[in-house]
């Protein structure tokens, strides 16, 4: 028996945060003990209490101090980002303590870290999964039913709108680190930058009509690139248009927001301003996720109606992260098609699929 099996029990890093919080209240109502863990002593210790969890206190700057945390949990479901900063470290202690790793990142330079790890983590016996929330679970899935409906698919676009439009501190933070670099879409296999708000589309979000997304650097460009090899993958994010006219932005106001001051004024803002969906907005909005791939005249989409992003995410985390802890995926870093199988997000609670073009 490896040594991550023996292992039994499994820990929500980040877990005082926005998210993270949800997850522990996701996995105490299905019966779960996580360790609760994070760097504010403060707040882990109220989290803790209040759940009856049990908790602990490190930093990802202490590689030793992380490890050492780590060496008798199964898998540990990390929440605390920007993850372009906290992901690696976590992820090498990971593979030093021979756990497992989930994040809920929607970052694609951390997707790319991390599948580029792949050879090491089979080595040491553990997976890693980035993206177990939204995004990118539900375009991951549908990504990979696209592709099981039109195998020789050679393009992908993939789109995701809210019926609400707030956004939780760490997610605005994740943002905003985004703009300078504009947004990132997937050309005959490569990576490439576009500029911001320079592509809008038209999606079926409902049965009633079509509306407009503008292309921003999803991770699905990534993720979906890893599950389906499909070379050309573009994905956006419903908004009215008048939001999407202000994100039209040229290299000059591209390189102000890109300097350490602007960074740091925005950031500040988030956390001083942006409360994220109360637990009465999560219950009631909705998200419609739609997928389009296409070969030539080929053409088939399909759309997915999930719970609120945020309520979604704890849910589709947990979830996740139960079942790499009993040892489920096999060695190595995953997309979360490629993990638990297209139809994961179609098992999760309020979830709907349907083909709209065929």
């Amino acid at each position: 028996m490896s040594e991550t099996k023996k292992k039994t029990t499994w820990m929500i890093y980040g877990a005082n945060g926005y998210t993270g919080a949800i997850a522990a209240e996701r996995a105490k109502a299905l019966g779960q003990e996580p360790i609760l863990a994070g760097r504010n002593a403060q707040a882990i210790t109220q989290l803790g209490q209040k759940l009856g969890l049990a908790t602990r206190t490190f930093s990802l700057s202490d590689r030793a101090q992380t490890v050492a945390a780590l060496r008798d949990v199964s898998a540990v479901l990390h929440c605390a980002g920007p993850f372009s900063a906290t992901a690696m470290p976590m992820l090498e202690a990971c593979i030093e303590a021979k756990t497992h790793y989930l994040d809920i990142t929607g970052e694609v330079s951390v997707f790319e870290e991390i599948y580029a790890a792949h050879d090491r983590l089979v080595r040491a016996g553990i997976s890693a999964i980035p993206g177990v929330g939204f995004d990118v679970v539900p375009t991951d899935c549908l990504a990979a039913m696209l592709k099981a409906r039109l195998p020789e698919a050679d393009s992908l676009r993939l789109a995701w709108k809210s019926s609400h439009a707030k956004l939780s501190p760490g997610t605005a933070k994740t943002m905003i680190e985004s703009l300078p670099g504009g947004a990132v879409v997937r050309r005959d296999g490569a990576l490439v930058s576009v500029a911001p708000g320079s592509l809008v589309e038209e999606f079926p979000f409902s049965e009633k009509r079509s509306a407009p997304a503008v292309i921003l650097g999803l991770g699905d460009v990534s993720s979906a690139f890893r599950s389906t090899g499909i070379r050309n993958i573009e994905g956006y994010i419903g908004l009215p248009k008048t939001q999407i006219k202000s994100m039209r932005m040229g290299p000059t106001a591209q390189r102000v927001l890109g300097t350490h001051t602007v960074q740091h004024w925005l950031k500040r803002a988030a956390d001083k301003w942006i409360k994220g969906p109360t637990a009465q907005e999560r219950a009631s909005a909705r998200m419609s996720v739609v997928g389009e791939a296409r070969q030539g005249s080929r053409r088939v989409v399909m759309r997915m109606t999930t719970p609120e992003g945020y309520a979604f995410t704890a849910d589709a985390a947990v979830a996740a992260t139960i079942r790499v802890a009993h040892g489920e995926v096999k060695p190595g870093a995953h997309a979360p098609s490629t993990a638990f199988g297209a139809e994961f997000a179609q098992g999760l609670d309020g979830v709907k699929v349907e083909t709209v073009c065929a």
